[in-house]
């Protein structure tokens, strides 16, 4: 075992060979790949280590539809949850660990993320990019599948009363997929939310200090939530319709996407296990009870 690896006492033995099987895999899938924004294999394997421990037995994360993954590129695409973006990050590692083939998907981040110094390099170098329309278009000439999370900063920034309703999706990954012909990917992600169940946010403070989002929350660290990832079928891109397509025509299939990803979202907390239910379920009622009658007055 490298030395690397014995720091990471929590990870299970089967994981560590897991780990391993997946970077010969990604070894051979990358050795003659150049990336422009400083991807980095091995400090990939050496965050996997890291993380998975977390994945496994922190939130417990199940995946569901792993059937419906074909071994092609796709623009993923989800529901954003949980105040700060840890739902990419487990929706990454559930298509390392418990996908085959294994693959890691490029995540869309925002400008402000992708210009923090030493975070910025970091997210590039461990597969993120600047969700620009050149970078993804690129990933996908090189066989890279991109996970997007249309809602952008809107979707982790809401009040525990808003907790799983979508904001509207933004059409602009809708447009890159029509460009280079990649089918959609639809997933939902469920128990983010939870991780930090009392949130208000402070959106004139945040304006004050120009930055996206300001969560006051009654927790400071995500709580050991129970993550479901649903992956449902692939979305394929109609021939009828190209990158020149009217933003009306664009908007209608957006929407459906929109609708499918609800329809998994009613579905997977339909099924969530429980957690803290006792506590948190009547504290969010009186929460939304609170909130509705202050924009009623």
């Amino acid at each position: 075992m490298s030395n690397a690896k014995a720091h990471h006492w929590f990870l299970s033995t089967e994981d560590d060979q897991k780990i391993t099987e997946v970077f010969k895999d990604l070894h051979i899938r990358y050795k003659d790949y150049k990336d422009p924004w400083g991807f980095n294999l091995e400090l990939c394997e050496k965050a996997m280590h890291a993380l998975v421990p977390f994945y496994r037995s922190y939130f417990k994360v199940r995946v569901f539809g792993q059937e419906n993954v074909k071994d092609r590129p796709y623009l993923v695409v989800g529901n954003h949850t949980g105040q700060i973006p840890l739902d990419g990050m487990l929706v990454t590692l559930a298509f390392a660990m418990d996908i085959s083939p294994p693959r890691v998907l490029r995540a869309m981040v925002e400008r402000f993320l992708a210009q923090m110094p030493f975070l910025g390099d970091l997210t590039a170098q461990t597969g993120s990019i600047l969700g620009d329309r050149a970078n993804c278009e690129y990933l996908l000439d090189h066989g890279e599948s991109i996970l997007v999370f249309p809602e952008g900063v809107r979707g982790i920034s809401k009040n525990t009363p808003d907790y799983y309703n979508l904001k509207s999706f933004s059409q602009g990954f809708y447009r890159i997929a029509l460009q280079k012909r990649t089918p959609v990917l639809p997933i939902c992600v469920i128990g983010a939310e939870e991780m930090f169940p009392l949130v208000f946010h402070a959106k004139k403070i945040a304006s004050i200090l120009n930055i996206p989002s300001l969560p006051i929350s009654a927790n400071f660290l995500p709580l050991p939530s129970l993550i479901d990832i649903y992956i449902g079928e692939e979305i394929a891109i109609p021939e009828s319709m190209n990158s020149e397509s009217t933003d009306k025509e664009i908007k209608e299939h957006v929407f459906q996407i929109e609708n499918t990803i609800k329809k998994m979202i009613i579905h997977g907390l339909a099924h969530r296990r429980p957690f803290f239910d006792s506590i948190r379920k009547p504290i969010s009622k009186f929460l939304i009870r609170e909130f509705r009658t202050k924009k009623k007055t």
